[in-house]
């Protein structure tokens, strides 16, 4: 008899959990673990090797933090992120990360399962207008001379977090850069810890100053 495909889910509001779990039961799946946070999330991936993780976006601890922690360290275990955010911020981490499929919250429960198998089969699962905006950002991109949507090296940073480090250069606060770049303040706190990791210093006084070390030095 075939296997069936063995799913963790992560969603730290249990409702939707419980549709999840549901809906995906019904179509024949096994569900092998719940959670209700990232760092949890990577835990039971850990432990129980799912073919597939769903992960809430922003449960607490980070759920594109954890897709990304998940694909490090099982990378033939798939990533699907669910989300209620129409962030286009957070549909380009998601994908970076390491996630093959990104689906809102609110979809008609019937198709998650058929979602998720196009998923399992190396397919990506990403709505129509979803679709759309990834051809927006591509042929921006494709303007800017960068041909692609990931960074070219993992010390690089991306350009939303160099503009981060450029309102971090002008003392703004997590409050006015997430209201300058239109993005959440969990958007800017998640982006500014990884310019701190990119740049190997612990604190954003240090970043900056590390900018202007770099800016000093190639004046000179």
């Amino acid at each position: 008899m075939k296997r069936r495909p063995r799913v963790l889910i992560a969603d730290d509001h249990f409702p939707t959990r419980v549709g999840v779990r549901l809906a995906l039961e019904e179509d024949g799946f096994v569900v092998c673990a719940e959670e209700s946070t990232g760092p949890g999330a990577v835990t039971a991936a850990l432990r129980d090797r799912p073919d597939v993780c769903l992960l809430d976006v922003h449960m607490p601890g980070g759920g594109i933090e954890a897709a990304a922690a998940i694909r490090s360290r099982l990378p033939d275990t798939k990533i699907v992120m669910l989300t209620s955010s129409g962030n286009d911020d957070d549909l380009f981490a998601a994908l970076q990360a390491g996630a093959s499929g990104y689906l809102p919250k609110g979809m008609v429960t019937a198709k998650l399962g058929p979602a998720v198998r196009d998923v399992l089969r190396g397919e990506a699962a990403l709505p129509g207008a979803l679709v759309a905006r990834l051809i927006r950002e591509f042929r921006a991109r494709a303007r800017r001379g960068e041909t692609a949507l990931v960074r070219r090296s993992e010390n690089d940073l991306t350009s939303r977090e160099w503009e981060v480090l450029d309102c971090l250069c002008s003392g703004l606060s997590t409050a006015r850069i997430a209201k300058r770049l239109f993005i959440s303040q969990t958007t800017v706190r998640r982006h500014v810890g990884s310019i701190l990791k990119k740049l190997d210093v612990s604190t954003r006084d240090a970043a900056v100053e590390a900018v202007r070390r770099s800016q000093n030095l190639n004046a000179n």
